[in-house]
């Protein structure tokens, strides 16, 4: 971590504490997308992946990838400070509560939840590397109202190249 990561870093754990950014979530919208969304959620962090909704990572993940922006997953995504400020404080007020997110998954990644690994336990790891998928963050990929952060069971489609035993978990 760079100085000024590190600097980032401590300065929003700082506003947390100081209650400039609060820690608990003061509504816990589940899985799906807030009714409000800031433009920037959607233009920055939709511009790369899935504008995730908040409410899937507790409100300590959501700081910490919020000050590591400079490197987020191998990639630089950094923002200016008034930016990362009004998007961190929306995140930590939309994060998860609920019992499902209170853990904080391994490297503040969703795909390595404990949740979403058991929902996805049947997929052979060859499905993840399909060209139709690219990856699990690729939530898209099967969700069709994904970018609604709806991820309905009922509501899925079988990306082309899926084995038989992968796709019979879909039905399971």
């Amino acid at each position: 971590m760079t100085r000024a990561a590190a600097f980032a870093s401590r300065a929003l754990l700082s506003l947390a504490v100081l209650g400039v950014i609060p820690v608990a979530a003061q509504a816990d919208g589940g899985r799906r997308l807030p009714a409000q969304v800031p433009p920037a959620y959607t233009a920055e962090c939709g511009s790369c992946h899935l504008a995730y909704p908040p409410g899937l990572l507790p409100a300590r993940a959501w700081l910490r990838v919020m000050s590591g922006l400079q490197d987020h997953y191998g990639t630089d995504a950094s923002l200016d400070p008034a930016t990362v400020q009004q998007l961190s404080a929306w995140l930590v007020a939309n994060a998860g509560t609920y019992k499902r997110v209170r853990e904080e998954p391994p490297e503040d990644r969703l795909t390595r939840s404990a949740w979403f690994e058991r929902k996805h336990r049947g997929l052979e790891p060859a499905a993840w590397k399909l060209a139709s998928v690219r990856s699990a963050a690729n939530c898209a990929a099967c969700h069709t109202r994904a970018e609604q952060g709806e991820f309905d069971e009922h509501q899925l489609r079988i990306p082309a190249g899926l084995d038989a035993r992968s796709r019979r978990a879909f039905h399971d």
